[in-house]
């Protein structure tokens, strides 16, 4: 109600400048507070009180069938639309044409380029997503319809708290490098597995004695087939837990205990550079493209 909005970190990164519409009409202009690029969330800021705040629900305790509400932008100039559609899937790990893998709320309801940074809503009108991306077409071209894609809201609710009251993000952190292992070297005998390609001096992965090379094929008891598994698994990981992992390393396998630290990341400069787990992975085969829209 005193004028914080959240949207998409690619909706307003590299922008000039930024204006936020309420349905009235009033225009207003916005200051970035913060964003944060690895779940695409950002944070703005109008000088404005008094507003009807949105009511954030639980994306847990969303269902595959549930009914669902998306409120955007379409196209940019179909400004306040509502389409309704189901939920087609939970946790559905999808790879966007920047390479960034998300665990996303799969939806059939009509999202298009300019939806991205909307709310997606359930039927007692609790925000439980954030609309940010859909498939536009296959590899082969062919069309694909209703095939769209929100943020869980538990998944950003405490970045977008920590945005507005601390203006910083806390991280989890482990101070590694990843790639994927390639088919081609797993024909030589390599597993599958997140690859080692650097280590943070005095981090955690350091101290537990982590190296360059070494490949991570299970943590926490979870196999790991490539980097997005480590990736999401270390999100998913509080400061001060234990993992022990499992890693291969010059013909052997051997067990490393790490205890997993946290990073403080400036919410007012994130970049790619500042990711506590960067995924170095190429864009994989068969993954369709992405259309990104941002509010116009």
């Amino acid at each position: 109600e005193d004028g914080y909005v959240v949207t998409n970190y690619h909706v307003v990164s590299g922008a000039s400048s930024v204006e936020v519409t309420l349905y009235n009409g009033d225009t207003y202009d916005a200051t970035v507070i913060g964003g944060d690029s690895d779940y695409d969330v950002a944070v703005l800021k109008i000088n404005a009180s008094g507003l009807q705040p949105v009511t954030l629900g639980e994306s847990a305790d969303v269902n595959v069938g549930d009914t669902v509400l998306a409120i955007g932008n379409p196209l940019g100039e179909l400004t306040f639309s509502l389409t309704a559609g189901l939920v087609s899937a939970k946790d559905r790990e999808v790879t966007l044409s920047n390479s960034l893998t998300m665990d996303l709320i799969q939806t059939d309801c009509a999202i298009n380029s300019g939806n991205s940074g909307g709310a997606l809503f359930n039927l007692y009108g609790e925000v439980v997503g954030i609309t940010n991306a859909k498939y536009s077409s296959s590899s082969s071209g062919v069309s694909v319809d209703n095939i769209g894609f929100a943020i869980p809201i538990d998944n950003v609710r405490g970045i977008i708290e920590s945005i507005i009251e601390n203006g910083y993000v806390v991280k989890p952190y482990i101070g590694v490098s990843v790639t994927d292992v390639s088919t081609e070297t797993q024909g030589y005998g390599l597993p599958q597995g997140a690859a080692v390609k650097a280590v943070d001096g005095d981090s955690p992965a350091e101290k537990a004695g982590l190296q360059i090379n070494d490949i991570i094929t299970q943590a926490g008891g979870t196999q790991i087939s490539g980097s997005s598994d480590l990736v999401s698994l270390i999100r998913d990981c509080e400061a001060g837990d234990e993992l022990e992992l499992t890693v291969y390393r010059q013909g052997e396998n051997i067990q490393i205990k790490l205890t997993v630290g946290e990073k403080i990341q400036s919410a007012a400069d994130n970049t790619s550079d500042t990711r506590t787990q960067q995924q170095t992975q190429q864009f994989p085969e068969g993954i369709f493209p992405w259309a990104f829209g941002g509010m116009q």
